[in-house]
């Protein structure tokens, strides 16, 4: 694999050959154009980067994984990229990034193994420089985010809150991890009243899972990652339409990226202290169920009046982000599919981010920018806390009018952050679904790449 600048000429030419294909017009520097050729022994595929100035890892994952395609079509045992001359390391990082993601399946459930595996064999990455320890690093980050989807894609009869907690407990062998799993009594002797209200419908037990990582010579603010993993959401007694309610099993995104970032974190060793929370249960209807209209109890004592049970997840977070807060967490992100209204304002491009403080917001999004994984920062007013006011409760779970419903959403969440620095991310557009070439369907593994590029910024 060779990638083609525009206006450069290729260094390493086999007998004119490549650069020939290139003089034709055969082989072009539009991005993700692809061409193949023969010459000394070996199949050499061109693939379209673009101008220079504008090549950015992001890019450069695409077009790994359309070259991916073509090898997989030539029926390649055995892939060699050439990293181009003269570009930052990262670039290295997202070909091995572009083609893992990309050559990931999930076949669990099929009766016969599928003809197409995924892809080659071996990734070999050649370079001037030694880029070893890059090469190895992009490999544990895609690794872990193949762990996420193998979590969101699992189905939610096997993929229920214990086999979440399973997951989590299943990290205890990486070196600085400690793992600890609460069930509904837990709840219950936590006082988180809101989380429990949401797991009272269903006969699975919930898990509050909480993680820790201090790696060596740690240092910097203790980071919480807070993620909502719903194994299926129903919307409960509000329940939803069942037109792709099937994808509800995609509801535990959040917890599945803050799980295959807490792998990565901890197999990478980075030098940074994490305390991870995941709330997962499940959102049924049954005679015991959560009901409209009621009030609950959340674990820093605010009182909840429950307008709509399908507006779960933020009541999920709530106490997980309180639990967070009290394990000593000096900056604070949560992470979930949480509103439909964040697909309506962003689509499958861009989750949505909401800070309530503005360097902390600007860290979160470089960190989204590097990891290509893009974020837009929508307001906080506090307009939209007023929203959220109750006549008999401290705050209502959701405005039924449903104005700026992701905001509102964001709102509800702050008031569970005791003005830790904090930011949110939507992520209901980004989840699963997303159409990009090295995601294009099932679940995406947003966010695991963002939380490790955002633990690597806080030891710098």
């Amino acid at each position: 694999m060779i990638g083609v600048l525009d206006g450069e000429k290729i260094h390493h030419d086999i007998d004119g050959v490549l650069n020939g294909l290139v003089a034709a017009g055969e082989a072009k520097a539009k991005h993700r154009h692809l061409a193949v050729t023969h010459a000394d022994g070996k199949r050499w595929v061109l693939v379209g980067l673009g101008k220079r100035d504008e090549l950015d890892a992001e890019k450069v994952r695409v077009a790994a994984a359309s070259a991916l395609g073509r090898a997989r079509e030539l029926g390649a045992g055995r892939l060699c990229w050439e990293v181009p001359h003269k570009v930052g390391s990262e670039i290295a990082a997202a070909i091995v990034e572009g083609t893992l993601l990309s050559a990931y399946r999930f076949d669990r459930f099929k009766s016969k193994p599928p003809e197409d595996n995924g892809g080659p064999d071996a990734l070999v990455v050649s370079a001037h420089d030694d880029l070893t320890a890059v090469v190895t690093q992009a490999q544990i980050v895609a690794r872990a985010v193949n762990a996420a989807r193998n979590l969101q894609n699992t189905p939610a009869n096997e993929m229920t809150p214990r086999h979440i907690a399973d997951a989590a407990r299943g990290l205890r062998e990486l070196k600085g991890v400690t793992v600890e799993v609460e069930g509904r009594e837990g709840l219950q002797r936590l006082g988180m009243g809101s989380f429990a209200c949401v797991a009272q419908g269903s006969a699975e037990e919930p898990a509050l899972i909480t993680l820790q990582y201090e790696g060596p010579n740690a240092s910097g603010p203790l980071l919480g990652l807070v993620g909502k993993a719903v194994t299926f959401d129903t919307g409960g007694i509000s329940i939803k339409n069942a037109n792709k309610m099937s994808d509800m099993k995609f509801d535990m995104s959040g917890g599945a990226a803050v799980l295959g970032a807490m792998e990565a974190i901890a197999e990478l060793r980075l030098p940074v202290r994490v305390v991870a929370v995941v709330g997962a249960t499940e959102n049924m209807p049954a005679g015991n169920a959560v009901k409209p209209g009621d009030v609950v109890t959340a674990a820093n004592g605010t009182t909840i009046e429950i307008i709509n049970t399908d507006a779960e997840g933020r009541l999920v977070l709530a106490d997980c982000l309180t639990h967070a807060v009290n394990r000593g967490a000096e900056r604070l992100v949560d992470i979930a599919t949480l509103t439909g209204s964040i697909m309506t304002a962003l689509g499958n491009t861009h989750a949505g981010l909401f800070a309530s403080d503005d360097d902390w917001a600007a860290q979160v999004a470089a960190a989204a920018t590097t990891s290509g994984e893009t974020v837009w920062r929508l307001p906080l007013h506090d307009d939209y806390a007023k929203a959220l006011d109750s006549d008999i409760a401290d705050v209502m779970n959701v405005n039924e009018a449903r104005k700026a419903g992701s905001s509102v959403a964001a709102q509800f969440l702050q008031r569970f952050t005791a003005d830790v620095p904090w930011a949110h991310l939507d992520i209901a557009g980004t989840a699963w679904g997303t159409g990009k070439p090295y995601a294009a369907k099932g679940g995406s593994g947003w966010g695991v790449r963002l939380f490790v590029e955002l633990a690597r910024s806080l030891t710098r």
